[in-house]
């Protein structure tokens, strides 16, 4: 029998390995500056933006100069101009594991590289269907699996942003009201990059025999990441935030969680576990993790939230 080498699809780093990789590239964040772009309950350090984030940011401005030579070598051969259309990041992961946070860093980091200062980020929350339909749908327990997701319009938002379309409007969720805005939308005009991030931005249409495989989300991404973590630790950081939201947002009336202000931390902590374990921890089993291998490049996160590893995709 013929002996066989198993061949990772990634290269694996250390952090010091990882951070080693920053080069010269310098740190534009102040301490007020990311402080204003962390979550509730989450830690980042200017140590992590230095180790992690700006090596990242480094890769992707690379990326980004080799997607836009491409594009004008295609313009070229073809004796026309194209549109301006911008490198697309997606960034996946389990809900409570950091990936808004490394969003708004990364969108922070890649808008101070002057070759693409235009950066926008659009989360797939504001594509989900209202809650009026989820309701008659019965799938207020399925909120953030795919098909508590306007797919149609989704994909459609993307191939407009990926064609050049001057202006392409995104619908707006709000996390207070824990439903879509009516008539309200964030509109994105040409930027030069834009980031993705939702839950399961990295999954792919299923095709059925004698049908064409239909278009997904990840199709127009020219990049993406995977935040990920253990199970328990995410579990850990979702009821940590949730107490967190009990003392400040859930107050508010207005809140779609307001009924929860008024439990102990005991009742609040159990609560929390119990929507984890039914619905986050089903959705990352079942949908979510499936998908991390699919990414470009998998972040791994320790219990302090500290990213311990990085892969990256050989190419």
């Amino acid at each position: 029998m013929t002996n066989q080498v198993a061949v990772s699809r990634f290269l694996e780093f250390t952090r010091a390995e990882w951070a080693a990789l920053r080069a010269s590239t310098p740190l534009p964040l102040t301490e007020p500056q990311l402080r204003g772009l962390v979550s509730v309950n989450e830690r980042m350090s200017l140590d992590e933006v230095a180790d992690i984030y700006l090596p990242l940011s480094r890769l992707l401005n690379l990326h980004v100069g080799a997607t836009d030579s491409l594009h004008q070598a295609t313009a070229t051969f073809l004796d026309s101009r194209t549109p301006r259309v911008p490198f697309v990041i997606g960034i996946a992961g389990s809900v409570a594991v950091g990936k808004s946070t490394a969003s708004r860093v990364l969108q922070a980091l890649l808008s101070r590289w002057p070759s693409h200062p235009q950066v926008d980020l659009v989360t797939t929350d504001g594509f989900l269907f209202p809650q009026r339909v989820l309701e008659a749908r019965g799938l207020m327990e399925r909120k953030g699996f795919p098909e508590s997701y306007d797919v149609r319009r989704l994909v459609r938002f993307m191939a407009d942003v990926k064609s050049g379309v001057p202006e392409v409007a995104a619908p707006v969720y709000s996390h207070l009201a824990y439903d879509i805005v009516p008539d309200q939308f964030q509109v994105v005009r040409q930027p030069d990059i834009v980031i993705v991030e939702g839950l399961t931005v990295l999954q792919t249409g299923s095709g059925r025999a004698g049908r064409p495989m239909p278009m997904f989300v990840s199709d127009f991404f020219d990049f993406s990441i995977y935040v990920d973590a253990q199970e328990t630790d995410i579990e850990q950081w979702y009821v940590d935030r949730f107490l967190a939201l009990r003392d400040t947002v859930f107050r508010d009336p207005s809140s779609y969680f307001h009924r929860f202000a008024a439990l102990s931390a005991d009742e609040a902590a159990e609560t929390a576990r119990g929507i984890w374990r039914t619905i986050n921890l089903v959705n990352l089993r079942e949908n979510v993790w499936p998908t991390h291998e699919r990414a470009h490049l998998i972040l791994e996160k320790g219990r302090d939230h500290a990213v311990r590893k990085v892969r990256l995709r050989r190419l």
